[in-house]
C-alpha cells in the first residue's frame, strides 16, 4: 500500500509513517518546511515538499499520483490565528481533495475533530477551528469521486497506545492516545466497508482491527 499523508510531520502522521514503514507499506508525507523532510525519513517515509495553502491542484495532484490512499492529517496548530483555521484546516483539505479525484486516488482519510461543525457557535479561536473543520468534512462528503471516511477522534494524548478503542458514529467525549489513532488510519486504509463514514474515535475496550471491521451506519 503507497499512502500519501499530507501534513507529514504531524504528531499523528510520523506515528502513521512508522506504523507504515515497519509494516512493509509505502508512506509519503507532505510538508510545506525542506528542513523536516529528515525527521520523515527517520519515520521510514519519503517526504515531499508541497504546501497546501500555496499549491495548485495540478502540483498537488502529482504529488499524489500513484498513492493507493491520501489522508489529511494537516492542520494549522494550536498556536495559529482564525485566518489559517480557514486557509489549512478548511481550504486545505478541500484542495487536498480535488488532487485526489484529479490523480485519480478514490481512497480518502480525513482526520478531523470531534465537535467539528460547520454550524458551530462561538467567538473563540478553537470556536473557528471546529467551523473549519466541520465545512471541510461537508465538503468532503459531497463528494462521489472518493471514498471517503471521516475520522473524529476526542482528546488527543500521547499515552502509549493500547491498541483498543471505541469507534462508531457517536462514542461519547474521550480520550485517545496519538498511537491509536494512527493504527485506526492504518486499519482503515484497508477496510473498503468503512468508506461513507463519518466515525469518532476514543479509547475503549475493542481491538482495533475489530473495531474497523465493525464500523457502520446506524
Amino acid at each position: 500500500m503507497r499512502m500519501v499523508i499530507a501534513g507529514g510531520h504531524g504528531q499523528i502522521a510520523l506515528r502513521l509513517e512508522r506504523l507504515l514503514a515497519g509494516r512493509g507499506d509505502e508512506a509519503v508525507g507532505l510538508i510545506r518546511n525542506p528542513e523536516q523532510a529528515g525527521d520523515l525519513e527517520l519515520a521510514g517515509a519519503r517526504a515531499v515538499v508541497c504546501d497546501l495553502e500555496s499549491a495548485t491542484v495540478d502540483e498537488v495532484a502529482q504529488a499524489l499520483a500513484g498513492a493507493d490512499v491520501v489522508v489529511f492529517a494537516a492542520g494549522a496548530g494550536p498556536d495559529s490565528g482564525r485566518d489559517r483555521k480557514d486557509t489549512m484546516d478548511r481550504d486545505g483539505a478541500v484542495l487536498l481533495a480535488d488532487a485526489a479525484e484529479r490523480a485519480g486516488v478514490r481512497r480518502f482519510l480525513m482526520v478531523s475533530s470531534m465537535g467539528a461543525d460547520a454550524a458551530h457557535e462561538g467567538d473563540e479561536v478553537f470556536d473557528v477551528y471546529l467551523r473549519a473543520k466541520g465545512a471541510a468534512d461537508d465538503a468532503i462528503r459531497a463528494r462521489t469521486g472518493l471514498d471517503w471516511t471521516i475520522l473524529r477522534p476526542g482528546r488527543l494524548t500521547d499515552a502509549p497506545g493500547t491498541g483498543e478503542v471505541a469507534l462508531s458514529t457517536s462514542t461519547g467525549y474521550g480520550e485517545v492516545p496519538r498511537d491509536d489513532v494512527a493504527a485506526v488510519l492504518h486499519a482503515l486504509a484497508q477496510s473498503p466497508a468503512s468508506a461513507g463514514l463519518t466515525l469518532e474515535l476514543i479509547s475503549g475496550p475493542t481491538p482495533v482491527d475489530t473495531a474497523v471491521r465493525l464500523a457502520k451506519t446506524p
